[in-house]
């Protein structure tokens, strides 16, 4: 691990290669899993305001899935995530013509429609975020439908931590990141393969 101030960093951020391949996994962490995506309270506030602006973009299904039982729910562990259509895929979820899933609210986003890009967890991963009452956890989660994403970062070069620096410097703030970046850096010159002694 690696201590940056009051966070606790996987070493998987440094060691492992990272680059979404959207035309390999056509956005399937968008449809997959038994829990929506972690959304903070204020980020639900958020996304309902931006409700009329989206609902054309979401699905039937989505729709009627919000106006029956809203834009969030708790899961088993009380924690607050995104609701989901059918119990697995993200109401927020919408397919593009070539049949990749994407995000409504990212979408509208990119489009200037809507000045909010879609919840941190969702910008953050494969990074989630665990918190203590003395420090948070920033770990690196693996996912087999993401094995084309570690493929193509190894292609490219592209570390973890360097592919998620925007979602980071948002979480966590350029002074932050940049600590990360020179630990990092401090790092792979003495492993440069990324493998630490036993």
């Amino acid at each position: 691990m690696l201590q940056i101030k009051n966070t606790l960093v996987s070493l998987d951020l440094v060691e492992r290669f990272f680059c979404c391949d959207l035309g390999k996994c056509k956005g399937q962490c968008c449809l997959e899993g038994d829990a929506g995506a972690p959304v903070s309270e204020e980020e639900d506030k958020k996304i309902q305001s931006l409700l009329p602006e989206i609902w054309n973009d979401l699905l039937p299904a989505a729709r009627r899935e919000i106006e029956e039982n809203g834009t969030s729910y708790l899961d088993p562990e009380g924690e607050r995530v995104t609701q989901l259509v059918e119990g697995g895929t993200c109401v927020f979820a919408t397919i593009t013509p070539d049949g990749q899933w994407i995000c409504a609210i990212e979408q509208a986003y990119r489009q200037g429609r809507v000045d909010f890009y879609k919840p941190i967890s969702c910008h953050l991963y494969p990074v989630r975020l665990k918190e203590f009452p003395s420090f948070t956890a920033v770990n690196y989660h693996r996912w087999k439908i993401c094995g084309a994403a570690e493929v193509l970062g190894r292609a490219k070069g592209i570390r973890a931590y360097k592919f998620l620096e925007a979602p980071l410097r948002r979480k966590f703030g350029d002074e932050w990141y940049e600590e990360l970046e020179l630990t990092c850096q401090e790092y792979l010159k003495q492993y440069p393969d990324g493998l630490t002694p036993d």
